[in-house]
């Protein structure tokens, strides 16, 4: 059974860019430890909400841009593997000091998600 981890983010939104680099960078390497998908998608058409929204969520500021992400794996099993790399300090993509995030990591929401309902087919 595939597995999913999502993120939501508030990105500086003059750090578009930036945030793009980065992120082709990081998803290069979960993609060589086995993610079988990884999406980056900036804000288009997110409204504001009365109690909660995505912009609320990760408390972004007026310049900045609400951020939806996930990494598809194949299996848990894949996505503990690949996390366990990426906390190791091996690959200099997933060290802070070679490459920064372009948003604040503290407002970041995430967490790894099984599937209950999938429709359509991949291709």
């Amino acid at each position: 059974m595939s597995y999913i981890d999502g993120f939501v983010i508030a990105v500086p939104t003059a750090n578009k860019q930036k945030f793009v680099d980065h992120a082709a960078s990081g998803d290069a390497f979960f993609m060589e430890l086995g993610a079988t998908r990884v999406l980056e998608c900036w804000a288009d058409d997110v409204p504001d909400g009365t109690l909660t929204d995505f912009r609320k969520a990760v408390q972004a500021k007026d310049d900045e841009t609400a951020v939806f992400s996930w990494i598809e794996w194949p299996d848990k099993a894949t996505r503990d593997a690949a996390f366990a790399k990426m906390m190791d300090g091996s690959d200099p993509r997933m060290d802070p000091e070679k490459n920064p995030m372009p948003f604040d990591g503290k407002r970041m929401i995430y967490g790894g998600f099984k599937p209950v309902v999938e429709l359509g087919g991949k291709g």
